[in-house]
Order: C-alpha cells, then structure tokens, then sequence
C-alpha cells in the first residue's frame, strides 16, 4: 500500500536520524481527518526532489512529528514541461492543472487569451489562482511527485510569446493547423511549451504571434478536444517521445 505523502517547506538540512515537525493545515487533515497515528509511516516531501520516509513519533491537535528513516533526492524531470492554459468557464481550468499535475508537467502557466470566456480581475483573479495552486498541490501529493509543478501567475499573450521564444520546443494546439506531433523532434532536456486555447479557439492574431517567436502550429486528431483535456494529451503525446516515459 502507498505511504501518505506531505508537503513540508523544506528538508535541505535534514539528515536520517533527525526528527522533522509538520504543522498547520497540512497536520489538522492528517490528524483530524486521515486519523494519522503514532507509530504510522508517511512519506515527507518538499516538492523540490527531496523526500523522506519515517514513522510519527508525535501528534497534536495541529501538529505532528516525524523521524526520518530514509531521504531520498531525485534529479529534476527533463525536459521541463511547460504547458499555458488559457482560463476556461467554471471548474476546467481545475480540472486541467490537476491532470497536468498527475502526468508531470514542470509549470502551468493561466493565459487570459483573447476569447477566453472566463475573466479573472481583483478578488475572482486571487481566489481562482489560490484554487489552481490548491489543487496543484494535492495532485502532486496525490502522485507522488518529489518535483511540484509551479502555478504561474496569470500572463499575457506578450508574456506567451516571450515564453514561447525562449523554449527549445513550443507548439500551438490548433484545429486548423496541418502539422502534427508525430513530425516533431522532441529534445531530451530543456523547455518544452504547450500553449492551449480557450473554448472559443485560438484567434488568428493568436497563432500568428506564436509561431513568428518560434511555436509550431500542430493538430492533435480530426476530434476537437475540450481546453481542459487538450494539454494533457498533447504532453502525454510527447513525453511518450522522451527517456522519461521509455
């Protein structure tokens, strides 16, 4: 059975022996809600490649303890995958960065995109980039990722097109384009840059800018793709490319 994962700030200057404290939000549910028990093994992570396994020797009301047992460093994923998701209506956009997260992108990046029809200012802007980094991490727990993936703030499509620019590869998912994935080299290291449009599409405007920095224009299938879903099987398409899905 999985050991329980969770997130600590940080465990650089732990070593096996040393006895690690868990607190606030992250203890209340493993102990009022999991009942997390002395003498239980938990997985802690920091969710920038160090883990450490070990047993509770403590728990309080918000609070628990946990002597490390093993610590464990993983190298970083490569190639880092970046994939910008224009905001969709309702919970989507949710749903998007949790299977995101599951299948091991390195950043989701929100984009207000011309036809987006969801429009994030003040409050609604802070409380929807809360919920996307909310369930970035317990996805990422949920998978046991040692690397999390980072929930950027929102950007621009100027801020795109800088990103796209930068990339070792960046493709548009575009129902009109006439290139496919199956043509393309994928690097083994790097960034790679998966930009997905809203429900409205992706305006002309849009595409042109990608692909004049640098993106190639590709299309998934003849099936069109909700925006929610359309990032995970573009990045699932490529990492099977890649050593980390050989």
């Amino acid at each position: 059975m999985s050991l329980p994962v969770h997130l600590v700030p940080g465990l650089d200057e732990v070593a096996v022996g040393h006895e690690v404290t868990v607190d606030g939000d992250e203890a209340h549910h493993a102990v009022a809600v999991r009942r997390l028990r002395v003498g239980e093994q938990v997985v802690l992570t920091d969710g920038r490649g160090t883990s450490a396994r070990g047993a509770v020797t403590s728990t309080g009301k918000r609070v628990f303890a946990v002597e490390v047992e093993e610590l464990t460093r993983h190298d970083r994923p490569e190639p880092d995958l970046v994939v910008v998701q224009a905001i969709p209506k309702g919970d989507r956009g949710e749903l998007a960065v949790e299977v995101l997260t599951e299948i091991g992108v390195a950043s989701v990046v929100p984009w207000a995109a011309s036809r987006s029809v969801a429009v994030w200012k003040g409050e609604r802007a802070t409380k929807s980039l809360a919920r996307w980094r909310s369930t970035a991490r317990e996805a990422a727990k949920q998978a046991r990722r040692s690397w999390h993936p980072e929930v950027t703030e929102m950007v621009t499509t100027a801020d795109v097109v800088a990103l796209v620019g930068s990339a070792g590869l960046a493709v548009v998912l575009h129902e009109e384009a006439t290139s496919s994935l199956a043509a393309l080299d994928v690097p083994t290291s790097g960034r790679v840059v998966v930009v997905v449009g809203p429900e409205g599409g992706l305006s002309e405007d849009e595409v042109a800018a990608f692909v004049a920095a640098g993106a190639v224009a590709v299309k998934l299938g003849t099936e069109v793709l909700r925006t929610s879903t359309a990032g995970v099987a573009a990045v699932s398409a490529l990492l099977s490319r890649t050593p980390r899905w050989r």
